[in-house]
């Protein structure tokens, strides 16, 4: 009887911290968009939702890579040096070589894949940490991208080392893709919403998909099932890749300039959203619906930080703290 009295009394202590841990994330955007729109004219209208939703779009697929990393038991630090790259990329195929949209989009992608592709060498193969093989590949990709600048951000009309200016310039159809809008609704939102919902069918409902968690979750028993191991971490760091290179397109159309260094943030906002989601609905791993959500917390609360004239630095912060609060719960979910 003693034994069932104390169960219950752990149940009951415990419940509030779980009703935390499956819906802390959700009350956090509520109550964060409540403030906002309390303390802010401006915070609810739609050109102000507009840009929250387009900077989401771009920290959501940046994360959904971070996350299929995650879900194999590793860990993409060179994501931010990928969509700076993808955003050269895109820019020098317009404006430095006049390219058309086919291979405007099809460069930086394929230069996504080639990051990807080297990470799984660098981890796979040779056997490196993720940690400190992704941060090699960071610097690396940094290098490569200010080197071939030389420094410089790519814009339409730019002067050229010759004395003359660039012959191309962005076209209308490559800024679609960040600043058009289908049915009123933002076109990188229907993007985002679209590899979102894919994602999520793949990874849940899927063979495959079941194999990356199998992978991640324990690795040599999956080795010993027959499962191809170091195929999905390689696959796992190719759409890393791909997805940062993607975050790097819809970063460029929607800027309309190639900036150097201009995926650097998006580094932390995405390991913020991808670990944030892992307490989303008490799911406890790495999950595309949650990294979604993660991202929407970020992308609100860092809009209406900047509306309220917070420092850059101060607003880094803030995402530490968010990101700490995440794991935290995670860690006491876990126990």
């Amino acid at each position: 009887m003693a034994q069932v009295q104390t169960t219950t009394l752990s149940t009951v202590k415990r419940s509030p911290l779980n009703f935390l841990y499956k819906h802390g994330t959700l009350l956090a955007i509520l109550v964060v968009i409540a403030y906002f729109s309390i303390t802010l004219d401006r915070f609810l209208t739609y050109e102000n939702f507009s840009d929250i939703l387009r900077s989401i779009s771009i920290v959501t697929l940046v994360a959904i890579g971070i996350t299929f990393s995650l879900i194999v038991d590793g860990f993409d630090l060179s994501v931010g040096s990928t969509v700076s790259l993808a955003t050269i990329a895109s820019a020098a195929s317009l404006v430095l070589y006049r390219q058309e949209i086919l291979v405007t989009l099809l460069v930086p992608l394929l230069l996504g894949i080639a990051v990807g592709l080297l990470n799984s060498l660098l981890i796979v193969k040779l056997k490196l940490p993720d940690l400190l093989a992704t941060l090699a590949t960071m610097y690396a990709i940094n290098g490569v991208h200010l080197t071939y600048t030389k420094g410089f951000s790519i814009y339409n009309d730019m002067p050229l080392p010759d004395g003359g200016t660039a012959p191309g310039k962005f076209i209308p159809s490559f800024l679609f893709i960040g600043q058009g809008e289908v049915g009123g609704i933002p076109f990188s939102v229907l993007l985002m919403l679209f590899i979102v919902a894919a994602s999520h069918f793949f990874l849940t409902y899927t063979k495959p998909g079941r194999l990356f968690y199998m992978t991640g979750e324990n690795r040599e028993a999956a080795r010993l099932s027959g499962i191809p191991v170091n195929r999905y971490r390689t696959y796992a760091y190719v759409i890393s890749g791909f997805f940062a290179a993607l975050g790097g397109i819809v970063l460029a159309s929607r800027i309309g300039t190639g900036q150097v260094s201009a995926g650097a943030s998006f580094l932390m906002d995405g390991v913020a959203a991808a670990y944030i989601g892992f307490s989303v609905f008490g799911a406890g791993k790495p999950n595309v619906i949650g990294t979604l959500f993660g991202s929407i917390l970020i992308g609100v609360l860092l809009n209406g930080l900047t509306m309220m004239n917070v420092p850059y630095y101060a607003q880094d912060i803030i995402k530490g703290a968010i990101l700490v609060g995440a794991l935290a719960l995670s860690h006491l979910q876990k126990k």
